[in-house]
């Protein structure tokens, strides 16, 4: 993510930080990666790009269908715009609350750690997700927003069994409703729909994961690093 992330490119708001980074994230799954999600660094970055790439999938999804043939000329007002822009990076946020989650509980399912070991590796996984993208503080969004929201989060997951299961993936949806750039009369029309788009646009996201992670090598990485710093 560039660090001029509200972009000033009226004529085509998919050149922003999502648009690039989600055409980024599509060719890696184009690619069908097949390397073992096997360290730490690799859960990190899975999370990254997974999460900006539903952020993208879904908001311009959305917006392209509900707006259709006026959407080369919607693209033009700058309102229009910069409401695209609050949107993408708050969805975006959401994307990597529910990503990090699920990614932290999943691979340390089996592990001997305590939940707060589990927390802060989640808020590590969260917090990379965000510089990898250089999201910076501007005057219509402040990642510490999101990631204050993260912390409470975290502190009600039940990391045993709730974590990992798909019903924690309801940030992002609820998101996605609340954030677009769409009218409210329109919107109450569209939540439920919109809202299982999401849900379902996580199911390849999910099966990826679960095809590559190796769950021990996650966990020694995470035992080796707790040594290493003790």
């Amino acid at each position: 993510m560039p660090s001029n992330i509200m972009t000033n490119n009226t004529a085509d708001i998919s050149n922003g930080y999502l648009g690039r980074l989600g055409r980024l994230a599509s060719r890696l799954l184009s690619r069908r990666e097949r390397g073992p999600i096997d360290s730490l660094s690799a859960m990190n970055g899975f999370v990254s790009t997974r999460a900006a790439y539903i952020a993208q999938k879904t908001l311009y999804g959305y917006l392209k269908t509900r707006i259709g043939t006026r959407y080369p000329k919607v693209v033009e007002d700058e309102a229009f715009v910069e409401s695209v822009n609050i949107a993408k990076m708050n969805v975006f946020a959401a994307c990597v609350s529910d990503l990090a989650v699920y990614a932290v509980g999943r691979a340390l399912r089996d592990a001997d750690l305590p939940d707060r070991e589990r927390q802060m590796i989640a808020l590590e996984c969260f917090d990379r997700a965000f510089a990898a993208n250089a999201v910076e503080v501007t005057s219509v969004f402040d990642p510490n927003e999101p990631r204050a929201d993260f912390l409470l989060r975290m502190d009600g997951t039940d990391w045993v069994h709730g974590a990992y299961q798909r019903e924690n993936f309801n940030r992002s949806p609820s998101a996605l409703v609340r954030w677009a750039p769409i009218a409210p009369e329109l919107k109450k029309f569209d939540a439920e729909i919109v809202e299982n788009s999401v849900k379902f646009a996580w199911n390849e996201v999910r099966l990826d994961y679960e095809r590559r992670l190796d769950a021990q090598s996650v966990a020694a990485d995470v035992l080796a690093n707790a040594r290493s710093t003790t």
